[in-house]
């Protein structure tokens, strides 16, 4: 590999680089509310617990955290593919 293939690839990396920590700014801006058997979990989609209210049964917050986190995962998971759509191979 030449020294200009390995400045190409700095390149590439950097770009990398650059559209993940613009997904993850995307995905701390969106939000995520979520009810569940009278809880309700409002959660960013970097799957960050922004608020929990309503019923304090430690198996209701569970659910609905569970549920949160499930429905964040999937936005970030839509979100990363414009990150990995970008990169042959990926």
């Amino acid at each position: 590999m030449g020294f200009m293939d390995g400045l190409k690839q700095m390149g590439d990396l950097k770009k990398m680089r650059d559209q993940a920590m613009e997904v993850q700014k995307r995905l701390a801006g969106i939000k995520i509310t979520v009810e569940h058997k009278g809880v309700t979990v409002v959660m960013t989609a970097d799957q960050k617990v922004v608020s929990i209210s309503g019923d304090n049964d430690l198996d209701k917050v569970t659910e609905a955290v569970n549920e949160a986190l499930k429905q964040s995962q999937k936005v970030a998971a839509e979100e990363m593919k414009t990150l990995m759509g970008g990169f042959p191979g990926m």
